[in-house]
């Protein structure tokens, strides 16, 4: 969340980037709550100071009469005290980050290509969507993971499965290359972790799975899992970032996400993914957001996949992130009806400034002594639902068999699907 000092200073900003980042929050309501709740936090130490005073010494009728008075009134302050914080943190609680000045302002189509790495592949035969290729290879079963569980669910199989770790090997080796420490994290998060992340567990808008009569919900990624990991603590960085790769299995609702363009692997329900997760002082985030987006490039270059690099828009950031930068592969299943495919997102990385960090309560020890909120930024390593549709989509052959990337022939030990 933003600083309430800072919204107060600057409500014409605040207003200007919720509307640029497509949040619909009243503003005025919240500077209003938080007037409120300042008056009623003086009145209640009044009331309490006012309870002190008359308190000592040994108390007449008349005194302990008022006295009882008092705290019925401490009382009913600290129940209405109650409400009007209960507005405050959730008005406060839908105030998106600040924007990057250099993010494009729009919507989800206004994105700005930064790079691009080399011509999409072209096929001299009609290319198949990685649906159907797997299908015909027998590396995925749809139709008895949606008996099993629902539709979007899925058994992998055969090759797919040591594929997949191999992805995941592959990920977890350039991760440590760069000195990140890896994690295993829980499956499961308490909801005010969520929150703190930046992710809704309840309501009509969550894409979060929730466990019914508890306060767990199934985590969407392992950033919110990560970013809790530090939660209420001060760290020290004095030699340097946190920086943890993290493996986990992902759980998304998908509402409404369906289509010929969803079809598949790239919108399910549960996937595993491996992904990388920064702590950092203030002034290197800017330094770790390019690592990350490095690392990712280094991971799907090796790979040998045709893909562009973009700055996302700000309509299209979410509640957390300061500035994100998305890797889209070539596809084919993103083609129309005469092209042979079009790019689709397989990784992030997001700067999320002090937004995680505020929400959670972690900060770090200065140099004099004093704390200040750490950085938080998180990319995707591998994600194994978006990594395998690039790869069997691009390395397809006109037989309908698909060639493994040489780099990860070491981990599967075969070389076709």
């Amino acid at each position: 969340m933003l600083d309430i000092k800072y919204i107060r200073e600057n409500k014409e900003k605040i207003i200007l980037n919720c509307r640029n980042r497509n949040v619909k929050i009243d503003i005025d309501e919240l500077l209003k709550m938080d007037e409120k709740r300042k008056e009623y936090l003086k009145k209640n130490e009044d009331l309490r100071a006012e309870r002190n005073r008359k308190s000592k010494g040994k108390p007449s009728v008349e005194d302990i009469t008022k006295l009882r008075d008092l705290g019925d009134n401490i009382k009913m302050l600290e129940l209405e005290m109650s409400k009007i914080n209960t507005t405050y943190q959730d008005l406060l609680a839908q105030v998106p980050n600040l924007t990057h000045p250099d993010s494009p302002i729009g919507g989800e189509d206004d994105f700005k290509v930064i790079s691009t790495n080399k011509n999409p592949t072209l096929f001299k035969f009609k290319p198949k969507d990685h649906e159907e290729l797997m299908l015909s290879l027998d590396l995925v079963d749809f139709e008895r993971g949606a008996k099993v569980a629902t539709s979007k669910f899925y058994f992998l199989k055969n090759k797919m499965v040591r594929f997949n770790q191999a992805l995941i090997n592959y990920g977890l080796d350039i991760a440590e290359k760069y000195g990140y420490i890896l994690l295993e994290t829980p499956d499961l998060a308490k909801n005010e972790i969520i929150k703190g992340a930046g992710f809704n567990p309840r309501g009509e808008e969550t894409q979060v799975y929730s466990i019914e009569n508890s306060d767990l919900s199934l985590v969407g990624t392992a950033e919110i899992a990560v970013g809790g990991y530090h939660a209420n603590e001060i760290l020290d960085l004095s030699k340097g970032p946190k920086k943890y790769a993290a493996l986990s299995h992902c759980f998304r609702t998908e509402a409404g996400a369906y289509g010929r363009t969803s079809k598949g692997l790239y919108r399910v329900h549960q996937f595993t993914k491996l992904e990388l997760f920064v702590f950092c002082v203030p002034t290197e985030s800017e330094k770790y957001h390019q690592e990350l987006l490095n690392i990712e490039k280094r991971i799907v270059e090796g790979l040998k996949l045709p893909y562009r690099v973009i700055d996302i828009a700000s309509g299209d950031l979410g509640g957390s992130a300061y500035r994100k930068f998305d890797l889209e592969a070539w596809m084919t299943m993103k083609g129309g009806k005469d092209e042979q495919g079009g790019y689709g997102e397989i990784t992030s990385a997001s700067n999320c400034a002090d937004y995680q960090a505020r929400r959670l309560n972690i900060k770090y020890l200065k140099e004099d002594g004093l704390c200040e909120y750490v950085h938080t930024l998180n990319g995707t390593g591998i994600p194994l639902s978006r990594f395998p549709i690039a790869i069997i989509e691009n390395y397809q052959q006109k037989d309908g068999s698909v060639k493994v990337p040489k780099i990860l022939q070491k981990y599967t030990g075969f070389a076709k699907l």
